[in-house]
């Protein structure tokens, strides 16, 4: 059987999850400052994940945050640059069937475009 984990926070973390829980404007780290929060007043992460938030998480998921509070601290819950869906839209990307690159701010280009493939 795994070995149950257990997160120790000093007064200050404390402290300083709640303030982020009562008010950060960003919900997902409310949600994961609840999360510790709950777990450290002795909660299992397992049942955090399941049953302790607005919507059910998969355990592993509250386990990285655990991991991550753990290395960098308050740092490590927020989301990183260069996550989640990447555009479907690049504005330097070629365009047009010759791949040549238009600026779609400039009207010149943009009627030349509409021009070439009527």
């Amino acid at each position: 059987m795994p070995k149950r984990r257990y997160l120790d926070l000093k007064s200050d973390d404390v402290r300083e999850l709640e303030a982020i829980r009562d008010r950060h404007p960003k919900a997902y780290l409310r949600e994961r400052a609840t999360a510790l929060l709950k777990i450290n007043s002795g909660t299992s992460p397992h049942q955090v994940a399941l049953h302790g938030l607005l919507k059910p998480r998969d355990p592993d998921t509250i386990y990285e945050w655990m991991d991550r509070f753990g290395d960098e601290g308050i740092a490590g819950l927020v989301i990183r640059q260069g996550r989640g869906r990447k555009p479907a839209f690049s504005p330097s990307a070629p365009r047009g069937r010759g791949g040549e690159a238009s600026d779609p701010a400039d009207p010149e280009a943009l009627s030349q475009s509409i021009r070439s493939s009527a």
